[in-house]
Formats: C-alpha cells, structure tokens, sequence
C-alpha cells in the first residue's frame, strides 16, 4: 500500500464516481481538501458516472486507461479516489495503471494520523489503520506473494509470511483494544465525578471545518487549536463555562468534526471520544452557515449521532460563520426555530470569529441549564428531558 504520510506535497490525480447518490461531489471540493490538508498536491480532477462498481476496476478498463493517461500527461505520482476501494478493486487498479492508488478512507486515516495528539486519540487512529490494513494483506505486497519452497518445506515462505503478518495485525489490534478499555474506564470515572457535582454536560458536535473549536475557544478563552481545515480537532478538550445569567458553571467538551462516508472503523475506534456526545445533557450542533451544502452536512452529521447511540441527546443549532454570508442571505433574527427531521428545534446564529450573536447564544444556554439544574436530583426527571421541553422537542 502507498503511504501517504511520505509523499507529502506529491501531485495526485483526484477522481470522483457518480452512483447517482444525492451527495455527489461533482467538483470534488472536499476531496480536494482532504488531499491538501493530508500534505498532497492536486494537479487534476476526473470524474465519471457509472450505475454500479466494476468488480475489477471500479471504474472500468476504459474509464481506468483514461485515468492513466490523464494521470501521465499532469505528472501525478499518486491516483486517489473520493469512494472506498475494496482491496481487490485497488490492487487491480494499481497494476493496470503502474502507480499507486489509494481511496478516500486511507485518506482521512492518514489526516487523523497527522492529527491526533493525545495518547487516547493516537491509539483510536492506530487501531482503525490496523483494522483497515488487515483486510488488504492477501497478495497486497510483493513479499507477501506465493513462492515456492525449498525442500523439506511445507509452502512457501511468503504463504508463511501472509500468515505471520496477519497475525501480528491481529495482536496489535487486540492490545489496543485491551488499552482503549482502560481509557474508556478513566473517562467513565471522570464523568461520574462530574455527575456528582450536579454538572450539566455540553458537547460541540458538527461537520467538519465547522467552526467548533474557535467556537469553544470564543466561549471558554481556552487555546484549543482551531484552523480554516479539516479535522483541525481530534481530541476531545473539555472546560467549564460559567453563565453569568444562571448563576453556575457547565462543562463544555470540544469534539473531533465528521464527515461524509466517514469509516465506519473510525466510528468504532473513536467510541471513547464520542462517548462525551452520547452521555451529554445537550449537544451544540455548529453549522456552517455560509457552506450551502450545510443541509447535506447536518444529514451526515445526524447519521454519525444515530451510529453512535446519540441522536436522543437534545440539540440546539448553531449557525456559524454568518460574518461570511451575502446581505440577502444575512438571518433577520438571530433566533428561530428550524425544522429538524420534522421536529422543530431552537437555533442560534452567531459568528464565534467576530463574536456577533455570543451573548445570545449564552443566554439560551443560560435559560435551559436553569431550568435543567433543579431537576438533576436523581429521584427527579432526567435533564434531558429538561433540554427537550425547553428546545421545544416533543418526541
């Protein structure tokens, strides 16, 4: 398999396969930014319609000689789809094109890979590269092939060495899991301490680039780092925020942003991060208001919540970045109700750069946290419950 992670700034061919889904990106504007924020160097985009997946190819050999000869002509030394590839499909590919092919999975393994710091979030990074890395063993390397043995030898050493590889994969993925468990266990203990103080639990949820990091750092005057990329966030940072209008303290956790066809093995390795979203009292959906695909990506964001069992936890939305929209798209009111999935839900809109809409944003958060407060004795309602009736969430 190609490593990304030393070919920086390396010329890719980008290259994008309609399907007819409803999320395609025509112009491969995100792709494009992952491969940048990876350390890559676009040169060239391609994209092509197909009603299904060649099982060989993906792309088909027509459509997969073209690449080649686009790929020639911009002198890429690097092919990278904006779909997942089998390990099939992507050892096929690299054959008949002679360079190396990788897909958007590897992608964002290898930018959650750069991204990560703590020790919690460079072992969730690890097991999911681990998980992915072991179903592209068979074949993958030329070490790895059959050869034939010598005399007294039952196979041959490669046959032997697929084994041992995928043993070790194996090993390696068990301790990390054996070590997310105590980290898992730590955090656990954490947030019952805080249960224990009365805490009222935020979590910061959202796409990508949405702007929840400066957002927190707006809220909290923390340093938390916050750029114009994706997956400037990895690790979940939490503070306590007082609001002055109730009178007490929150805790407000900063988590890493999703992300369309986001791997489902780093959904499952990142449990103990996103765990701060599913045990939260409330979670602040940042959006970015000026994206207009911000429809789109608060689907995909509920469809991360449901996999990670927090889709029941109240939302409040925030509208972010309105510093960067156009006067006729510029909200009249910097408070509303938007319909979510047929459940209308209270919105905010703010912009966490200029700091235009904060104080409102606080006073909302303000007016739930007080009714919410009194009822956190546990013979009393749960606070969620609190959060629904106040966001106006009847389900």
């Amino acid at each position: 398999m190609s490593d990304l992670s030393s070919k920086k700034t390396a010329p890719t061919l980008l290259i994008g396969v309609d399907f007819g889904l409803p999320h395609f990106d025509a112009d491969l504007v995100e792709l494009g930014l992952l491969a940048k924020t990876a350390g890559l160097q676009p040169v060239a985009r391609l994209t092509c319609k197909r009603k299904a997946p060649d099982a060989a190819l993906f792309v088909g050999s027509g459509k997969a000689d073209e690449i080649k000869t686009l790929a020639l002509l911009h002198g890429a030394v690097e092919i990278l789809f904006d779909q997942a590839l089998s390990p099939a499909q992507q050892r096929n590919l690299e054959r008949h094109m002679g360079l190396p092919v990788n897909d958007r999975t590897l992608l964002i393994l290898e930018i959650f890979g750069q991204r990560a710091r703590s020790h919690e979030g460079k072992l969730q990074v690890e097991l999911a590269r681990q998980q992915y890395l072991s179903t592209r063993l068979v074949r993958r390397w030329s070490h790895l092939e059959r050869q034939s043995g010598g005399i007294g030898m039952r196979g041959g050493p490669g046959e032997t060495q697929i084994e041992l590889d995928r043993r070790m994969i194996q090993d390696s993925i068990k301790r990390i899991k054996e070590r997310l468990i105590k980290v898992k266990r730590q955090r656990s203990t954490q947030r019952r301490q805080r249960d224990r103080r009365d805490t009222f639990n935020i979590s910061l949820v959202g796409y990508t680039n949405a702007g929840k990091s400066t957002l927190f750092n707006a809220l909290v005057k923390a340093r938390a780092y916050a750029a114009d990329q994706l997956f400037a966030t990895l690790d979940t940072t939490t503070r306590q925020l007082y609001l002055g209008e109730a009178g007490r303290s929150v805790s407000l956790s900063d988590t890493v942003g999703f992300i369309r066809d986001l791997p489902h093995g780093l959904v499952e390795a990142f449990q103990a991060t996103l765990q701060e979203a599913t045990e939260a009292d409330l979670l602040l959906h940042v959006v970015d208001a000026s994206n207009p695909d911000f429809p789109e990506q608060m689907a995909e964001v509920q469809k991360v919540l449901v996999d990670i069992g927090a889709d029941q936890v109240p939302q409040l939305l925030v509208f972010n970045k309105i510093d960067a929209l156009d006067s006729d798209r510029y909200p009249l009111e910097l408070q509303d109700q938007y319909d979510l999935n047929g459940v209308p839900v209270s919105r905010v809109f703010l912009s966490a750069q200029s700091g235009v809409g904060l104080s409102g944003l606080r006073a909302v958060l303000s007016e739930i946290v007080k009714t919410a407060l009194p009822s956190l004795d546990p013979s009393e309602s749960d606070p969620r419950d609190i959060g629904r009736e106040y966001l106006g969430d009847t389900t």
